[in-house]
């Protein structure tokens, strides 16, 4: 009987260790800058890792688990933990599906930073659910400090790919 491996099956010590890199990365960047990480204005630098997911599915799985982790050091805990590491999976996913008919890597990444400024309006009913934070008002303010973090870190992740294959 042969059986179709599952892709976590194929992956290598090699490509295990490039997602533990990439998820502590996400989680190193998030708390040394953890004063502007978390809060009603966010400017999570480490978000620039959303893109690795566009060169390499396999990413998906390393951001997202550097979600959860660094979102343990979040005001709402758990609660962000769950939400957070979540709303980054299925948003990933949609980047993904809707990335890969775009020939142009800086389309991808431009239309992946939109995406992800638009999906902020889960942190912002976080914020309005817990602390009766006006949702409209941090979903704006959210959104452009994703906008601006991911535009600033989007440049030097794809500075990084012109220099290092990030598909292997």
């Amino acid at each position: 009987m042969n059986l179709e491996k599952s892709s976590a099956q194929r992956w290598t010590t090699t490509d295990t260790a490039k997602m533990a890199v990439v998820t502590g990365l996400y989680v190193a960047v998030t708390l040394v800058l953890s004063v502007v990480s978390f809060g009603a204005i966010q400017f999570r630098l480490a978000e620039m890792f959303n893109y690795l997911p566009l060169f390499n599915r396999r990413y998906t799985i390393s951001v997202t688990l550097g979600v959860a982790i660094a979102n343990l050091a979040s005001p709402l805990g758990i609660v962000d933990v769950l939400l957070g590491s979540f709303s980054t999976w299925i948003v990933l996913l949609v980047c993904r599906r809707v990335t890969q008919n775009i020939p142009s890597p800086k389309l991808k990444m431009i239309v992946t930073a939109l995406v992800f400024a638009f999906s902020m309006f889960t942190v912002a009913g976080q914020l309005s659910f817990f602390y009766q934070a006006p949702f409209f008002f941090n979903w704006l303010v959210i959104g452009l400090g994703e906008l601006l973090s991911m535009s600033l870190g989007g440049a030097l992740i794809y500075l990084i790919s012109q220099r290092v294959n990030l598909t292997k």
